[in-house]
């Protein structure tokens, strides 16, 4: 029962966590400010190893990301990180004081040296708050999304033995009732519920029968000139046209006059 009260959850839980990886993964590929970021600091690192096998590098791992506080600058104050941020600053100043120029008529000449760097500085800032999903991941477990899929598989089957065991003994039980009216269900193999279905349409045909036998029965009480009466001695010429039953004897047999 626990495994059937938290199924939902869980399967929410997992549906969620992979489009948070795949949306992670897609900010980490397209990310304009994060890839120019990249560049900036490969760009950099080149420039610093120029003359050293390291001088012409084409890539590198993220994990020098890291690393960057901890190259100082020549007065230990800033570090190379601070560097490349500064890099950005006055290329993301300088975009977004073109794209003012063009809106406003060029009229944002005006503005200082000092407003450039704080707009690029904010859309540097705003670096985090684009890549939100590749934060969220970092704080996810993939052993532990591992094991929850693991348990969904095992609780799965195990729902499908109950299942497929309750479909097994359902139908023996319909084939066993088949075979108690029906004789031979084999017959019914094409159609195995075909016994439900009479039983529902006899059904509705006696809730006709008796709405029309209760109308009657209302005419009768309300004192109707005709009344619907059998003699005592009249035979009953539904009932005496039907045989019993015997036992081995076909459909047709026990229906006949």
């Amino acid at each position: 029962m626990l495994y059937r009260a938290n199924f939902d959850t869980e399967v929410k839980y997992l549906r969620k966590s992979f489009q948070t990886l795949e949306e992670a993964s897609e900010e980490l590929k397209n990310n304009r400010l994060f890839l120019k970021l990249l560049e900036v600091v490969l760009r950099t690192g080149n420039r610093m190893n120029v003359g050293t096998n390291r001088g012409d590098a084409k890539a590198f791992k993220l994990d020098t990301l890291l690393k960057l506080v901890d190259i100082k600058g020549t007065y230990g104050k800033t570090t190379l990180l601070h560097f490349v941020v500064q890099e950005i600053i006055r290329s993301e100043g300088a975009d977004t004081n073109s794209i003012n120029g063009n809106l406003e008529n060029k009229m944002s000449s005006n503005i200082k040296e000092d407003d450039f760097r704080k707009q690029g500085l904010q859309v540097v800032a705003g670096l985090s708050r684009d890549l939100s999903n590749v934060r969220k991941t970092a704080g996810m477990d993939s052993d532990v999304l591992s094991s929850y899929v693991s348990k969904l598989e095992i609780g799965l089957e195990k729902e499908i033995a109950k299942i497929k065991a309750g479909e097994r003994k359902a139908l023996l039980l319909v084939k066993e009732v088949t075979e108690y009216f029906h004789g031979n269900a084999a017959k019914e193999e094409a159609h195995p519920f075909r016994i439900f279905m009479i039983v529902r349409d006899f059904l509705s045909i006696l809730d006709h029968v008796c709405k029309e036998v209760g109308r009657m029965q209302d005419q009768t009480m309300a004192g109707s000139a005709r009344s619907f009466r059998i003699s005592a001695t009249a035979s009953l010429p539904v009932l005496s046209r039907y045989n019993v039953r015997q036992d081995g004897s076909s459909d047709d047999e026990s229906l006949s006059p």
